[in-house]
């Protein structure tokens, strides 16, 4: 399968924070969801494949091309919308499309005048007067009107109510025939829903990049008590936690669990359990 973007063993320190041998491929087509929590390195990482911070080690490739040796030419077919992105607040969206028409060689006007449409947005009001969600949506349809190849998006739900968020999440969907998505999001019910890969990333480390399927039919969490836990061999589970009347243990092959020990009782896991139980889990 062609990959859009590769990402290998990118390393970045700053004085107290350190990017450590990032690595992940994100296939034609395909939507990933990046998900960690907060200064987990995501930003980092992503602004590391825009060019925007030069890492000390490793390389990104767009398309099959080196980021720094084409990188205008690769940014011709990126949309980014950043979590700290903004627009001059004294501008209209007419001023942004007038701006953007200079800037991308496949701007499309109209297509930005219908998601102005779309999302109710006023094309000669002052972008000061725009709310955090509308903000939001005039950055999410600046990304999509030059046709992108590829979308890079951090955080591009946040700050909107959850049917403006279930209409982005269908656009998004609806581009997937010419154009791949990597979507850094906290609401991971969203990336349950709409992700073909996940990829999770903790204190600089790629932890795990799996397929959706993979990592909600094959893990699971098992509940049990102190003398059922005892049973269970270190190399069977990832992480554990112990509560007051019980341990939850995340295992990653139900099938192969279940034929080896006598606990039937898996739960099926969320990314939100996910998470918790490989950051705040015990080894």
């Amino acid at each position: 399968m062609e990959n859009i973007l590769e990402v290998k063993n990118l390393c970045k320190k700053y004085d107290n924070f350190e990017l450590k041998n990032v690595s992940f491929n994100l296939p034609k087509g395909m939507i990933m969801g990046f998900i960690g929590e907060n200064g987990a390195g995501k930003t980092t990482t992503i602004k590391a494949i825009l060019n925007i911070i030069k890492p000390d080690k490793g390389f990104v490739k767009v398309f099959g091309l080196n980021i720094d040796q084409d990188d205008a030419k690769i940014k011709e077919d990126i949309g980014v919308v950043l979590d700290d992105m903004f627009f001059p607040e004294v501008l209209t969206p007419n001023d942004i499309n007038n701006a953007m028409k200079g800037i991308y060689k496949n701007w499309d006007e109209k297509m930005f005048q219908d998601y102005l449409k779309k999302f109710s947005l006023l094309a000669n009001k002052p972008i000061k007067t725009f709310s955090k969600g509308m903000h939001k949506k005039l950055e999410i349809a600046t990304a999509l009107a030059h046709h992108p190849k590829l979308l890079i998006l951090d955080e591009p739900t946040s700050g909107l109510d959850p049917i403006a968020r279930a209409e982005v999440i269908d656009i998004f969907q609806s581009i997937l025939n010419d154009c791949s998505i990597l979507l850094s999001s906290h609401i991971t019910t969203d990336l349950e829903h709409i992700a073909d890969y996940i990829t999770f990333i903790n204190d600089g480390e790629i932890l795990l990049s799996k397929t959706t399927n993979e990592l909600l039919d094959n893990y699971g969490i098992v509940k049990c008590n102190t003398a059922d836990f005892n049973k269970i061999e270190k190399k069977d589970y990832l992480r554990y936690k112990k509560s007051k009347y019980e341990y939850e243990v995340l295992i990653e092959n139900k099938k192969s669990f279940k034929a080896k020990y006598d606990i039937t009782t898996i739960d099926k896991i969320t990314l939100d359990d996910l998470m918790v139980l490989m950051i705040k889990g015990e080894k």
